[in-house]
């Protein structure tokens, strides 16, 4: 049995027990809420840091198309330009690769529109339809140009199970110069000329007759004719300032021209991958510098004269097998 003394010792060493124990729930509690209040606080005011920053660039103070001014004096016209040029500068990867394609096609699309007497500018028009692409429309529009077949058959251009001349770069951008100087000479200006181009000759005149307005810019459109004219303003924008809005790209990582040679032909081919190994080269090969032809063969009973485009030797050697 435990005397005086021990009884006291006792009982304060059951309280020591009793309040260190507290005091760790008491410190434990504080911890928790004091972290979940400064989880909550850091969650409400602390911004996330990033390695770049997005912004939005300023118009230009002056801006043509095919020397024709255009308003930007005008809030609606500079927020239609403004809108697409965010649209292109932050698709990096698409207009990247218009940048880059835009190197080896230019060259072949400037002297055509030269020589029928286009405004450099209208080059735009091609990149901004396909990224120089030959794609097809859910409309069956085709090539570089997006030409339909009725534009194709008032231009000459031959559209058939064999061959179709819309993927022709050279011939398509001819019949696309033509269209552009048939719409000049309509309207007597190179802006309408290239938003015809979207809508229509017929629907152009259609709007101007029923808004009478003459201009461009004042006419209400749809929406894809609307922004027509600011897509190729952007294009032009940033292809001929490319380091301004951010596009770095080196003249080693731009797609090199071709270097080519022309085969006439004038009968028929009964086979193209024999006639391609025939050249030195192979039928992907031979596709990809004549994507205009549509078939594995050629019908030419009448002796009609087509030019194949073939890679220089050494340029596009076929891949030989390991």
């Amino acid at each position: 049995m435990m005397n005086y003394k021990e009884a006291i010792f006792f009982i304060l060493r059951q309280k020591n027990k009793i309040f260190i124990t507290s005091a760790v729930l008491i410190i434990s509690a504080s911890v928790f809420i004091l972290n979940s209040g400064v989880n909550k606080t850091v969650g409400k005011i602390q911004k996330p840091e990033f390695d770049f920053k997005i912004i939005s660039p300023s118009l230009p103070e002056k801006m043509n198309f095919a020397g024709e001014k255009v308003p930007l004096e005008n809030f609606e016209v500079a927020e239609r330009i403004d809108r697409e040029l965010l649209v292109n500068i932050y698709w990096e990867a698409s207009t990247i690769l218009g940048i880059k394609r835009a190197n080896r096609w230019f060259p072949v699309i400037e002297p055509i529109l030269k020589q029928n007497n286009i405004p450099d500018d209208f080059k735009y028009v091609a990149l901004i339809e396909s990224n120089l692409l030959n794609t097809v429309s859910p409309a069956g529009a085709v090539g570089f140009w997006q030409i339909t077949p009725d534009v194709a058959k008032r231009y000459g251009l031959i559209v058939n199970d064999q061959v179709d001349e819309r993927y022709n770069v050279v011939k398509s951008t001819q019949a696309a110069s033509e269209y552009f100087q048939d719409a000049y000479n309509k309207f007597k200006s190179w802006t309408l000329a290239a938003a015809s181009y979207n809508l229509g000759i017929a629907g152009v005149i259609k709007q101007i007759e029923r808004q009478k307005e003459h201009n461009y810019y004042n006419l209400l459109l749809g929406d894809e004719t609307s922004r027509y004219i600011g897509r190729i303003l952007a294009m032009k924008e940033i292809l001929t300032h490319q380091e301004k809005y951010g596009y770095y790209i080196d003249k080693d990582q731009l797609y090199p021209e071709l270097r080519t040679y022309q085969i006439k032909i004038n009968s028929s081919v009964r086979n193209w991958a024999d006639y391609a190994f025939e050249k030195g080269i192979n039928y992907n090969i031979l596709k990809y510098y004549n994507p205009w032809l549509r078939d594995t063969s050629l019908t030419d009973k009448d002796g009609k004269v087509y030019y194949l485009t073939m890679p220089e030797k050494g340029t596009d050697e076929p891949v030989k097998d390991n």
